[in-house]
Formats: C-alpha cells, structure tokens, sequence
C-alpha cells in the first residue's frame, strides 16, 4: 500500500511539473514568435538589426513576477469591488497587442477583459459618440483593456477624414468631461500611448508583410497609416496637447525596445494602484464521492478524435 501511494506522489509530482512547464512554454512560445519576426526584419532589410533585448533570463525572471503582481492587482480589485479601465493608444504596430497579452495571459478572463472594437455600424455612428464604449465599462471587481479606444476620434478618424471638424472639434470639448465623469463614478482609468519611431515602425510593418502567420494583421488602413506618418503625429500632438488632465493624465511609453515596454508598461500600471496582498482560505480538495452502482459508459470509438501526435 505504501508503493502504490509512493508511485502515485511521484505521478502527481510528474504531472505538476509537466503544467509549470506548460505554463512557461506559453511565454516560451510569444517569445519564439517575436525571434521570428526579427529575423524576419533582418531578412526583409538585408541588414542586421541592433538587439536591443534584456538578457532573456533576466527578461523571464521580472515577466513571471510582475505577473504575480497582476494576480495580486486582480485579488485586490475583486475584494475592494473596484473599476479599472486602462486605455491602450498608439500607432499601428507600436506594440500595444503584446502588452495586453501579457497582461492578460495569468488572469481571470471573468475579472480583466479586452475591449476591441470593431469599425462603427450605421446604427452606431448615428449614437453619441462615446455610447458605444459605454457598454464595455466595467461594473465592481472588474478590470477592463481597450485596445485602442474612444481615441480613435482624435487619430484614425480625424486623419483618414471619417469625422468632420466640428465633430472633432466637440470630440476635445467632450472628452475631458467625460473622463472626469467616469472617475467621479468611481472608475480608475489610466491612458498608455505606444511610442516607437519612423524606422522602427517600418521594420515592423516589413515583417508583417513577409510573414504568412502575421499578414492578417495588415490592412489598407494600415498601409495608408503608414503614408500619413506625419498628419498622425500631428493629430498625436494635439490630442496630448487637449486631453492630457491632471485627472487622467497621459502616460508614453518608449515601444521600439518590445521587451522593455512590456516591462516597463505593467510595472507603471502596478505602481498606480495601491493594492495589497489579499488573505485567502486554504483551499482543501474534498474527497470525490463513490457510488458502487454507477457504472461509466464506453465512449464510442467513432466520437475519439484521431490521435495524430
């Protein structure tokens, strides 16, 4: 009796670390995928590129505890039945997708979430303007990620002609209003810009183009983007210019080093909200029930999927 429970320790001590594993192989595979892409830059250019990158042990080790962190942020937020809204705004490529994922990747998908939205409908440039953004707030112990946001007014829109001047122009009367609003209702909103240079975003954009896994993520918007680099600094400039408030100040972050923006983005994201370790009950796994007269079923062999690997 006391091998079979030696072999079944061993067993499950197998099996744990074979999920530990599997949990660093989803950060393992990102960071396989982002080797690619460079090399892929290095392809497209015919030059090599500078490797900016942290020491890749040094990068893991500091990933996996600020995630740690967000898990505590996460408890905290849960606990204290607190809104959070985080704005992620930058130019096309800047890296805002690879922020969000690893801040997402260790968390509740019930408690943090990713607002996308797609290009407006008829009904919906019809609406108030913010109306469509509304929807997506959090309630109580939820933490909301808008990839890009109520922001595309004052940059796509305005520099690709989808909103007129005077629609802009109550877009910077309305915005500071609004926020104010929202913080008076008890959310904390904090405002990222995505910084990375001319040369920096081009490289990206070679990648894209050469890459079969990554092609999906260009689009003619894209490519006009690209051609109108300077009327979205512009429009950049003006928007920090007239929305940067002292309640929901903009904060920039230098993206041309992917690694460190990451870093550096979800340290400063900890750092605004004072959150504490929160005390949970041990967790106790209680014994599964026996029946002696429940009989399994068979699953049938047609209903098994091939077993290719």
């Amino acid at each position: 009796m006391s091998t079979e429970k030696s072999e079944q320790q061993l067993e499950y001590e197998r099996r744990l670390h074979e999920d530990m594993l599997d949990s660093l192989d989803e950060e393992l595979e990102m960071e396989i995928d982002d080797g690619r892409m460079d090399a892929l830059i290095r392809e497209a250019t015919d030059a090599a590129v500078a490797d900016l990158d942290l020491d890749r042990r040094s990068y893991f080790k500091e990933s996996f505890r600020l995630q740690g962190e967000l898990v505590k942020l996460q408890d905290w937020v849960v606990a204290n039945n607190l809104k959070v809204v985080v704005l992620f705004e930058g130019r096309d490529a800047a890296g805002k997708g690879g922020v969000i994922k690893r801040i997402t990747q260790r968390l509740n998908p019930r408690v943090c979430r990713v607002a996308a939205l797609p290009a407006p409908g008829q009904r919906e440039r019809s609406q108030w303007y913010f109306q469509r953004y509304v929807s997506h707030l959090p309630a109580g112990g939820e933490i909301v990620l808008f990839d890009r946001s109520w922001y595309n007014r004052a940059g796509v829109e305005r520099v690709m002609g989808f909103c007129s001047d005077a629609e802009l122009e109550e877009f910077f009367h309305s915005v500071p209003e609004f926020e104010k609003m929202l913080i008076r209702s008890g959310i904390i909103l904090i405002k990222y810009w995505f910084s990375i240079t001319d040369d920096e975003q081009n490289r990206r954009f070679l990648m894209r183009i050469h890459d079969p896994l990554k092609q999906w993520k260009l689009s003619p918007m894209d490519m006009e983007s690209r051609r109108r680099w300077e009327q979205y600094t512009k429009a950049k400039e003006e928007m920090m210019e007239r929305t940067h408030i002292q309640e929901a100040p903009w904060w920039v972050v230098e993206g041309v080093d992917k690694k460190k923006a990451r870093l550096n983005c979800i340290h400063h994201l900890l750092s605004q909200m004072p959150y504490g370790e929160i005390a949970h009950e041990t967790v106790a796994l209680p014994a599964r029930v026996h029946n002696p007269e429940y009989i399994r079923l068979p699953t049938p062999p047609e209903m098994i999927i091939p077993a290719a690997y």
